[in-house]
C-alpha cells in the first residue's frame, strides 16, 4: 500500500496548497463567497458536477448497483436531471439576481419578509448535508489507513475546513476542479472498465445474475418517484447548488455549463450502477451493499491505481462537504446572524476585508460544529433524509412559486414554509424518518397553503415586483457592495 499512501498524501497536500492559493485571491466578500461571479464554462461545469457527486453518489451509487443492478443508477440520475432542469429553466435568471443566498432571493421577491425563517430551514439542510459528507471520511480513511472512526472524521474534516476557511469559494472552486478530474480518471476511466473486465464482461454478468438486475425499472416505480421528488427538486432549490450558480461569469455559462454538468452526472450514475453490478458478480455475499466500492477497489485494483481510485472517492466526499460547509456558513452569517443582531450593512467597500474575516470566522465555526456533530452522529441516511425532507417540504413551493407565479405573496410564502416544514417534521415522527409519506403530504400541504393564503391576501406591492423583474432581467444595477468590491481589486 506504500505507493497508494504516497498518492493519497500528495492529493491531500495539494488540497491544502489550493486553499493557500485561494486565500491570496479572496480579498472581498464577492471573491470569498461566489468566486467574484466570473467562472468560465469549463471551470463552472467541473465544479458544479463535483459538488453534486459526493460520497452518496459514489459509494452509495455503487452500493445501489450492487443491490439492484442497473436500476440502482436512478438516485444519481435524478440528481443529474435536477441539475439539467435548474440549468435550462432557472439558472440564468438566478445568476442575474446578484445575491448570495436563497433567502436573499425570497426577500427580493416577497418584499423582505421571508428571509429569516427560510434561512433557518436552509441552514438546517446545509448543516446536515455537511455532516453526512463528513461522516463518509470514516469509511474511506478506514480502508486507506485502518484508523478509527473519530480520527478519520477529524483528519478528513480538518483538511476541508482548512482550505475552505483560507480561501472560501476560490479555494473550493480550485479544489473541486482537481477533484472533478480525479473522479473522472479514477471512477470512469479506471474503475469502471477494470470492474467489468474482472467480472468477465457483460455477457458473464448477465449469466451470473438474475434478469431483474438488468431491468431499468427494477428498483421500483415508487422509489424512483421519491428520488425525483427529493433529489431532482432538491437540486432546484439548495443553497449549496445556488451558490455555485452565483459563481457563473454569464447567463450562457450558467445555462450551458450546468447542462454539461448535468449530463456528466447521468454518465456517472450509469457507471456507478455498472461497477456495483460487477461487484455483485465478484462478491455475491457482502455484509452491506455500501461495502461494494471499498471491497472491489481494495481487492481488484493494482497498487497506484488503487490509490488514485480511493483518492477519487475522497475527492467526491470532499467536494460535497466543502460546498455544503460554505453554504452553511453563508446562510448562518448572512441570513440568520446579521438579521438577529439587526445589522444594517453598509457598502462593502467600507469594510470588504471585515466581511471576508467575518465569513471566514463563520466557516471555521461551522466546520468545527460539523466535525463534532459527525463524531456524535451514527445514522447518516436518517440525517440526510431529514435534511432533504425539510428542504423540499418547506422551501420548494415558495421558491418556485416566487419564480413562476406573480400572484404569490409574502404571507403565502411564510405560511408555506411554516406549514410544510412542520408537516414534514410531524409526519416523520408519525410514519418514521425513512417513510415516503412525510415529503408527499408535507409538500402537498405547503402548496395548498401557499395558493390559498396568497389568493386571500393583498397582492405583492407593484414596486417590489417591478424591482424584482428588473433584477431578473439583469437590467437593475448590481447591489451597492459590488462596485466597491471591484474598486478594491
Amino acid at each position: 500500500m506504500a505507493v497508494d499512501y504516497i498518492v493519497i498524501v500528495i492529493y491531500l497536500a495539494g488540497m491544502l496548497a489550493m486553499g493557500w492559493w485561494g486565500m491570496r485571491r479572496a480579498k472581498s466578500k464577492s471573491e470569498f463567497l461566489v468566486a467574484g461571479r466570473r467562472l468560465g464554462p469549463a471551470m463552472y461545469s467541473g465544479t458544479m458536477a463535483a459538488i453534486v457527486l459526493g460520497g452518496a453518489s459514489t459509494i452509495g451509487g455503487v452500493g445501489l448497483g450492487y443491490q439492484y443492478g442497473l436500476s440502482g443508477a436512478w438516485m444519481v440520475v435524478t440528481i443529474g436531471l435536477g441539475i439539467l432542469a435548474l440549468s435550462v429553466f432557472f439558472s440564468a435568471r438566478i445568476a442575474r439576481l446578484k445575491v448570495y443566498t436563497v433567502s436573499e432571493m425570497l426577500d427580493l421577491r416577497y418584499g423582505g419578509r421571508a428571509g429569516i425563517i427560510s434561512g433557518v430551514v436552509m441552514w438546517a439542510y446545509t448543516l446536515m448535508l455537511a455532516v453526512t459528507s463528513t461522516i463518509a471520511y470514516a469509511t474511506i480513511f478506514d480502508v486507506l489507513f485502518d484508523v478509527n472512526r473519530t480520527l478519520a472524521i477529524v483528519l478528513g474534516g480538518s483538511i476541508v475546513v482548512a482550505y475552505s476557511t483560507l480561501g472560501g469559494m476560490w479555494s473550493i472552486t480550485l479544489t473541486d476542479m482537481v477533484q472533478f478530474v480525479v473522479k473522472t480518471i479514477g471512477v470512469l476511466l479506471l474503475l469502471l472498465p477494470i470492474a467489468v473486465i474482472k467480472a468477465g464482461g457483460f455477457s458473464e454478468m448477465k449469466a451470473q445474475l438474475p434478469t431483474e438486475y438488468f431491468d431499468p425499472l427494477g428498483i421500483g416505480g415508487e422509489t424512483i418517484f421519491t428520488y425525483v421528488l427529493i433529489y431532482t427538486f432538491g437540486m432546484l432549490i439548495g443553497q449549496d447548488i445556488w451558490q455555485r450558480v452565483f459563481t457563473a461569469g454569464s447567463d450562457r455559462t450558467a445555462k450551458w455549463g450546468g447542462t454539461v454538468a448535468g449530463t456528466y452526472c447521468l454518465v456517472y450514475a450509469v457507471a456507478g450502477a455498472i461497477i456495483g453490478t460487477a461487484a455483485k458478480v465478484l462478491y455475491p455475499k457482502l455484509a452491506s451493499p455500501d461495502d461494494a466500492f471499498a471491497t472491489i477497489v481494495k481487492d481488484e485494483l493494482p497498487m497506484g491505481v488503487r490509490g488514485l481510485v480511493l483518492a477519487a472517492a475522497l475527492a467526491a466526499v470532499m467536494s460535497t462537504s466543502s460546498g455544503a460547509l460554505i453554504a452553511c456558513a453563508t446562510v448562518a452569517n448572512n441570513d440568520i446572524w446579521s438579521r438577529l443582531r439587526g445589522a444594517v450593512r453598509g457598502p462593502e467597500g467600507e469594510g470588504g476585508h471585515d466581511e471576508v474575516k467575518g465569513n471566514r470566522a463563520f466557516i471555521l465555526a461551522m466546520g468545527v460544529a460539523v466535525i463534532l456533530i459527525s463524531i456524535a452522529l451514527n445514522d447518516v441516511v436518517e440525517a440526510l433524509t431529514v435534511a432533504y425532507n425539510l428542504l423540499v417540504g418547506g422551501l420548494l413551493v415558495p421558491i418556485l412559486g416566487g419564480l413562476l407565479w406573480k400572484r404569490g405573496t409574502a404571507q403565502g410564502a411564510l405560511a408555506a414554509v411554516a406549514v410544510g416544514g412542520l408537516a414534514v417534521v410531524g409526519l416523520m415522527a408519525a410514519y418514521g424518518i425513512l417513510a415516503n409519506e412525510p415529503v408527499y403530504y408535507g409538500l402537498s400541504a405547503s402548496l395548498a397553503v401557499y395558493v390559498v393564503v396568497s389568493l386571500a391576501t393583498r397582492p405583492t406591492d407593484e414596486a417590489v415586483l417591478t424591482a424584482w423583474r428588473e433584477r431578473l432581467a439583469g437590467r437593475a444595477p448590481e447591489p451597492q457592495s459590488e462596485p466597491a468590491v471591484t474598486a478594491h481589486q
